[in-house]
Parts: C-alpha cells; structure tokens; sequence
C-alpha cells in the first residue's frame, strides 16, 4: 500500500469520526459479517474497525477472547474439536465443559472446593499481580489526563477502575479466606525469643510431641486458624500484643476456649497469678525454667492421646 492510499483511508476514518451521527455503511456491513465484531459501538467508530480499513490483522471474536489465556497449539485442538464435533463456537465449547464438569462432581458436593492449599496463595498472586497493573494505570489516566479525555472514554476507564476493584474483593474474599491447613501439632509456642523457641522445640520433639513456636501474638493468634493445638504455651510480653490480652481472645473464643493455655514469662509469679482467674489461663510456668517445670504439660499431652 502507497502513502497515497495509505493517506485516503486516514481521510476516510477523520471523516467518520467528525460525524455528529455516525450511520453504518457498506464498509462496515462487510466489516461486521467478516469478523462478528461491531464497526459502531454506542455512536462511535471502534478501534477494531478503523484497523481493518487500515488493512491490519483483526481476529476472529471467538479467538480474541482467549488469545492471552491458552496457547496457539490449545486454540487449534480446540477449533478441530469445533469442527469435528458441529460445535458453533469456543464459548458454547467452553460452557459445555464447564457444565459437564460439575455434573460429574454433583456425587461429592466438596470436590469443586478441594483446592490445593500449597496452590491457593499462587492463584491468589497470579490474578492479583495483573489487575493491580489494570488498576494502577486506571487510575493514573483518570487522575493526570482527566482534562483531556471525552465523556465516554473516562466514564469506560472509570468503568474499568471500579470492575477491577469489585473484582479483587471478590478474589480477597473467596481465595484469601480459604483456611489452609498445615501440619497437626501439639503445642503451639508463641513466644518473642528465637533461642527460646528452639529450646522448647527441641525439648517437646525429645518427649516425642511436636511444638510449633511462632514470635508475636498476631502470628499466634492467625495460627490458631490453620490447625489446633492440644495446648497453648504462652509468652506474656511480646511485642505486639499482650499476652493477657491474647489469653482472653483464645478463652472467649468457642471454638478455641477449651484449649490449655499456660503462660511462660519471666514476669513475678505473684502478678501472673492475679491474671489468672481474669484470663481464663490455666497455668504458668517461669522463666528461667527447669524442664522438670514442664511435666503438667506432659501430663495434659499424654491424657489427650
């Protein structure tokens, strides 16, 4: 194509777009039976058509959809299966699939939700880190060229923006709540000294009881939602939460409430036993200890066996 012909189908797109009303032509008839895309889309001309006058590649409507999500050789299996099996398009393909699949699975109302746990935290990552892009220069345009776009483009961009935003709820709410179990222990640690922690550990793995030590009461407290522990070791001072504090949590929570708590402090005995009875804890143990000072633990451990 010359830069004449080139210059007259520039000339031929300027003049459409100067319309006030823009009516649909032969062109854009043909342009619309070829590729099953709009050549007008609310009044105005849309960029696919103006490509196509252009002479530029336009893909198929039911290709483009999933252009970006599966590979050229997934495309071409799937059109031979169209083809082969009198199928009209990749959509009714697709909804077909899908609709098979949870039939199969009707038999056991869990299966759809068996995710992987070791999986849940990528496909949250994965579909956060693209609409975060969306968003972020969403929101640039809106807020630095807000002057210079029509009325259509930024209600479609702001539209974007707020789609995008509804959208990464809905993943934070059904993804980010899903309760990932990790491995049963008996005791959980919570406990801000790292050399306390591998002692107690290491201490409890002799006796043939598995400890899991975490440093912080927020830490703690997020732990208990993974999996629940026979006892509850616990520091009083730390440096988030108070230990007393963490104690009322765990006590006045129902599912929580009937799990040993013993506190583990260097704090006077003679204050954390005025705690007692307001914390709901069960017992404590001193710093420095002796493990000897740890056989109630052993006790309770070995009962719940």
């Amino acid at each position: 194509m010359n830069k004449r012909d080139i210059d007259k189908i520039e000339e031929y797109i300027e003049k459409l777009e100067q319309q006030t009303v823009v009516e649909k032509n032969s062109k854009m008839i043909q342009y619309e039976e070829e590729t099953g895309k709009y050549a007008i889309w609310r009044g105005v001309i849309t960029e696919g058509f103006k490509r196509w006058v252009r002479g530029e590649k336009i893909y198929d409507r039911n290709k483009e959809r999933i252009s970006l999500y599966v590979s050229e050789e997934t495309k071409d299996i799937w059109q031979n299966f169209l083809d082969e099996n009198n199928l009209s398009t990749l959509s009714k393909l697709i909804r077909m699939s899908v609709k098979k699949f949870i039939n199969q699975n009707k038999s056991d109302p869990n299966e759809l939700s068996k995710i992987n746990p070791s999986n849940v935290s990528k496909i949250s990552h994965d579909l956060k880190e693209p609409l975060t892009t969306i968003k972020g220069y969403a929101q640039l345009i809106l807020e630095n060229y807000k002057n210079q776009l029509s009325g259509q483009v930024h209600d479609t961009i702001s539209n974007i923006f707020d789609q995008s935003v509804l959208l990464e709820n809905k993943i934070i709410q059904f993804l980010d709540n899903i309760k990932v179990q990790t491995k049963s222990y008996d005791i959980l640690l919570i406990e801000d000294d790292i050399a306390t922690i591998k002692l107690i550990t290491s201490y409890f793995e002799s006796k043939g009881y598995i400890c899991k030590g975490v440093v912080g009461g927020t830490k703690g407290l997020s732990e208990l939602k993974n999996s629940k522990p026979k006892l509850i070791l616990l520091d009083i001072i730390l440096p988030d939460l108070n230990g007393y504090d963490i104690c009322k949590i765990i006590k006045n929570d129902k599912e929580f409430s009937n799990i040993p708590v013993y506190f583990l402090t260097a704090i006077a005995g003679s204050e954390v036993e005025r705690n007692l009875e307001d914390t709901g804890a069960d017992g404590y143990i001193l710093k420095p200890f002796n493990f000897s000072d740890f056989k109630p633990i052993i006790n309770i451990l070995s009962k719940s066996n």
